[in-house]
């Protein structure tokens, strides 16, 4: 079973979970988990992602909620309603596609409008919360406009005006921003950030774009391999990730393979193929001779003066490789025998850059707090 945490929140009282998932599988062959044994508990107004790679099983944990998917094993509860077997229409729940699903020959109002349609709702009332809608979304002047007259941010916007316009509990969001311009694509993060926030519905957000799940989450689950590797706040899972996977998968690492020489409550000491020793924060689960993997960020790691090496616990003394600029930092690469080449952030206005020199000796330094070790 996976274990769960939540956000604190400001209210003396615990987030009642809107949503639950005990124990539930998919398979579409029973051999083959797509979705194994998962525990998850979804809370009340907040905005939480589901990541990991293509066929992790973060979308059929989606489409499972939403009620396009059943289900092999185990129970998902809404409230207080177990809904395995409640057709999608009965669920009270928007969803939002990547490619937005709307209906090309009827106009934006219509396409909003068309939930509120199939609940019988009165004219009036429907005209009204159609306008509420689109107003939400800054979309009101385009009300009779063809959606293939509207621009990609614009159909996003007009997708989810048909998500909210009928009040839903939850809105799910599978990839909603993955056909869109990276500019359109940071812009409409914000943006939906900022509704989720002046609305407090609950948002479950599916995406492989690890930027989209730290800009946008309150919590985030990794997934891998059907299962939840990881859920916690976006701040905890980069800086303390819990195994190999995650510390891989969210963020830039730099990775340094070797065997396990010490152990030190909840540190624990590595050797590396060139006879280099480093210290950090192990998983817990590490014993004597295991191999295993250093991870560190790559801004966790200085370029040091050779005066200064008694300022870290951890020191390589490495080849310089080359230097690339990234708008607003650079990259310097650098090599170690025995490893891949691996890179350091530094700033434009660092001036280590004016002594970079490719094929140099150079000295690197980093903590044991910031360096996680791992099966």
């Amino acid at each position: 079973m996976i274990a769960t945490t939540h956000t604190a929140t400001n209210s003396l009282a615990a987030p009642r979970p809107l949503v639950r998932f005990r124990g539930v599988g998919k398979t579409y062959d029973g051999v083959t988990q797509i979705v194994d044994d998962l525990d998850l508990d979804i809370f009340e107004g907040e905005f939480l992602t589901l990541l990991g790679p293509s066929g992790s099983g973060k979308t059929t944990t989606l489409m499972m909620l939403a009620g396009f998917e059943s289900p092999t094993s185990g129970e998902i509860w809404l409230g207080d309603a177990l809904i395995n077997a409640m057709p999608p229409h009965k669920r009270n729940i928007g969803v939002v596609f990547q490619n937005y699903a709307l209906f090309p020959h009827m106009s934006v109002a219509q396409n909003v409008a068309y939930p509120l349609t199939v609940r019988r709702m009165p004219a009036d009332e429907k005209a009204a919360a159609v306008k509420r809608a689109l107003e939400m979304v800054r979309m009101a002047e385009f009300a009779g406009r063809a959606p293939a007259r509207l621009s990609g941010g614009q159909q996003q916007r007009v997708a989810l005006a048909r998500a909210l316009v009928f009040n839903p509990k939850l809105v799910l969001m599978d990839e909603p921003l993955g056909a869109l311009d990276k500019r359109l694509r940071e812009h409409m993060q914000i943006e939906l950030k900022e509704l989720h926030r002046e609305l407090g519905i609950t948002f479950v957000y599916v995406t492989h774009d690890q930027s989209e799940a730290l800009t946008m989450s309150d919590r985030v689950a990794v997934f891998d391999s059907g299962r939840i590797q990881q859920l916690d706040r976006v701040d905890s899972l980069y800086e303390r990730p819990d195994n190999g996977i995650v510390a891989n998968f969210v963020g830039d690492n730099n990775v340094f393979t070797g065997k396990v020489v010490r152990l030190d409550g909840d540190y624990c000491e590595i050797d590396l193929p060139g006879g280099e020793r480093l210290r950090g924060r192990s998983s817990g689960s590490l014993k004597l001779d295991d191999a295993a993997q250093g991870c560190a960020r790559p801004e966790r790691i200085s370029v040091l003066a050779m005066a200064h090496e008694d300022h870290f616990e951890n020191l390589l003394r490495v080849r310089a490789s080359d230097a690339i600029y990234f708008g607003d930092h650079m990259r310097l690469r650098f090599k170690l025998d025995g490893h891949a080449p691996f890179f350091v952030k530094v700033a434009l206005d660092d001036p280590v850059i004016t002594s970079f020199a490719p094929g140099s000796d150079m000295l690197l330094g980093f903590s044991a707090e910031h360096f996680r070790i791992f099966p």
